[in-house]
């Protein structure tokens, strides 16, 4: 045998047609019909935040990679994929300079600085804007309502956090929140648009129904048992649960391995979504509570993975 020729390589030892790069360009496409209703809604100053957001992303990594002497890998398309879904959690009026800090943040330090591309714990577009909404939290907590006549609102979120009966008639109708007709980032308002993108991502076989389904149905029974003046359903369509559910909670390297950790991921997601926008300060517990699990991770794959063929139970190594 020519051992010349042998490839040693880390875990997992999958093969597959796919690649990271045809993986992200299905996250691509998948998130299209979001950004571009958020853009349509939202106007020129949405597709300025979208575009300075990818586009500091891939320049960060890249530099990045220089700098350390490391292979570029912007050709894998991950690094787009940072950038886009950290504008789509971007309010549209933020200035331009936001996208930026945001951006470099979430590549160089919750991304670069773990080893890249897999060995990052948390997610790192979820990471920017953590960062963001603690380093600005009045321009990432500004809303203005979409149209060319766009003027500072709340959000619907924030009307059922104050619940009186003057917020609470000022909610945009079940048909405004499933089409993006309401204030929000740039990204989240469209739940059908993102919806269907969830779809298209597990028709491809991208992403498993197990985190998104658990996530949304988990969200959907406490809120039938912790009504606040708003129906289930419309719970799902406002915020950033499904761009959340999908999208970032599903992120390879932050999200469990394992099938039943994959459910504790979906129910501990949602139990702790409800929670914060419920009894939280801050109306809205998405991006806390997909970073929080992301911490819990590394225990949920530990207690949920399948014993190995061959090893001797503990007794026997004992004795």
């Amino acid at each position: 045998m020519d051992y010349q020729n042998i490839t040693i390589s880390a875990t997992p030892h999958v093969r597959s047609k796919d690649s990271t790069q045809t993986i992200m360009r299905d996250v691509i496409i998948a998130l299209l019909p979001a950004t571009v209703v958020g853009i349509i809604k939202f106007g020129l100053n949405a597709l300025m935040l979208v575009t300075i957001a990818i586009a500091t992303a891939v320049i960060a990594e890249a530099l990045y990679q220089k700098a350390t002497k490391q292979k570029v890998t912007i050709s894998d398309l991950s690094a787009v994929v940072t950038g886009l879904l950290l504008a789509m959690n971007l309010p549209s009026g933020a200035p331009w300079w936001i996208p930026i800090v945001g951006s470099v943040f979430a590549i160089v330090v919750a991304k670069q600085l773990f080893g890249g591309l897999g060995q990052n714990f948390i997610n790192p577009a979820l990471a920017g804007r953590a960062f963001l909404l603690a380093s600005y939290p009045t321009i990432m907590t500004t809303w203005v309502t979409p149209g060319a006549d766009a003027v500072s609102t709340a959000t619907p979120l924030a009307l059922l956090k104050i619940g009186s009966e003057e917020a609470l008639s000022q909610l945009p109708s079940l048909t405004d929140a499933a089409i993006g007709h309401m204030a929000g980032c740039i990204g989240e308002v469209s739940a059908i648009a993102l919806l269907f993108g969830g779809l298209y991502l597990l028709f491809r076989g991208v992403i498993s129904w197990r985190i998104p389904a658990t996530y949304i149905l988990t969200v959907f029974v406490l809120f039938m048992f912790m009504g606040r003046g708003a129906s289930p359903v419309y719970e799902l369509l406002i915020g950033g649960l499904m761009l959340g559910a999908f999208f970032m909670a599903t992120d390879y390297a932050s999200s469990p391995i394992t099938a039943k950790g994959q459910i504790i991921m979906g129910v501990g997601c949602g139990i702790l979504t409800v929670l914060i926008r419920v009894f939280g300060g801050y109306p809205e517990g998405v991006s806390y509570s997909i970073l929080i699990m992301n911490l819990c991770v590394p225990l949920i794959d530990r207690y949920t993975k399948g014993k190995i063929f061959g090893a001797l139970p503990k007794e026997a190594k004992k004795a």
